[in-house]
């Protein structure tokens, strides 16, 4: 984005929109931080949601603490809240599926991963993305019990804008291939029900941790197979590592926020911590987000993951 459009730059709404799967952690704090932050710089407002489509794990207590959570640290959203989840928008997922299907963007498929990394041959690098080969593309399945259901993903470049990093181009057919949106057991897709719940709600800020760099071209693609335009931008900010220099989660025993607090650590101290700072209230964290998004800087080209990044000035 041009620094003279990014100056300029108002967003209508962002979201915070945890998965309860388990109890909020240090890494949920630093992206809902981050969130509040890009909500203050452009003038935007935070719906707060939650992401249940994984109706296998998540649980009614994880969707408790969200809320209590927020509440706990001041971060006070203008818009939603955990009665608002993919769970009770089943129909409307239903509906925008069978569009795609009606228009031969969607079809069944009964490939499992390990039939499709056989037929890749050899192995991935570390964290590389195993793309589906659409071997199921054409041969029009039955629907029947046991498939999944995928949407075709165009061969072609697609333009994301990221508002620290400038616009990241993206090929999703050459990167995942043709996207699941049903999997075999019938539980609708994390990039389905995103791409979806933001269309519907009017999200044109995203705001996540850069683990998620790789889904920005197929969750547009996707929004314009929807109906929607590419009226949205996105920031991604670095993630909190567990030991292992891998993404601290709930499975590798992140400690819950809740019992930090319980154990007499304040919020100001979880707040820094959160961001890699001494303790500060979360008001000032906030700012100082805002601040650093609203200045900043040019970086050089540079290549991550199989797409490439034209930096800000130049797109």
């Amino acid at each position: 984005m041009p620094r003279n459009e990014r100056k300029n730059a108002r967003f209508e709404r962002t979201r915070f929109a945890p998965s309860p799967t388990g109890f909020l952690h240090p890494g949920h704090l630093r992206n809902a931080l981050w969130t509040w932050g890009a909500a203050k710089a452009f003038g935007a407002k935070v719906l707060f949601r939650l992401e249940d489509h994984d109706g296998g794990r998540c649980r009614g207590e994880f969707a408790e603490d969200a809320a209590r959570i927020l509440e706990r640290f001041g971060l006070v959203p203008d818009e939603g809240g955990p009665e608002l989840r993919q769970r009770t928008r089943n129909g409307r997922y239903e509906e925008l599926f069978a569009d795609l299907a009606a228009r031969g963007l969607a079809y069944g498929c009964s490939c499992s991963r390990q039939e499709i990394a056989r037929r890749s041959g050899g192995a991935r690098a570390p964290g590389e993305e195993l793309a589906y080969d659409g071997f199921c593309r054409e041969r029009r399945l039955p629907p029947c019990d046991g498939l999944v259901w995928r949407v075709r993903m165009p061969d072609e470049a697609v333009s994301c804008r990221d508002l620290l990093r400038g616009t990241l181009v993206q090929n999703p057919a050459r990167q995942c291939g043709d996207l699941v949106a049903r999997d075999r057991l019938g539980f609708w897709s994390y990039q389905f029900c995103v791409v979806a719940d933001d269309l519907d709600q009017g999200v044109d800020l995203v705001v996540r941790g850069d683990d998620l760099l790789e889904s920005c071209g197929r969750q547009l693609a996707l929004r314009t197979m929807m109906g929607g335009d590419g009226a949205v931008a996105f920031l991604h900010h670095a993630l909190i590592l567990g030991p292992g220099g891998e993404k601290l989660s709930k499975r590798d025993g992140a400690v819950p926020l809740r019992d930090l607090l319980d154990a007499g650590e304040s919020v100001e101290s979880l707040v820094g911590k959160a961001l890699g700072l001494p303790p500060l209230p979360v008001g000032e964290a906030l700012e100082r987000i805002a601040e650093g998004i609203s200045r900043a800087w040019k970086k050089p080209p540079v290549r991550l993951g199989g797409f490439s990044v034209v930096p800000r000035g130049e797109s």
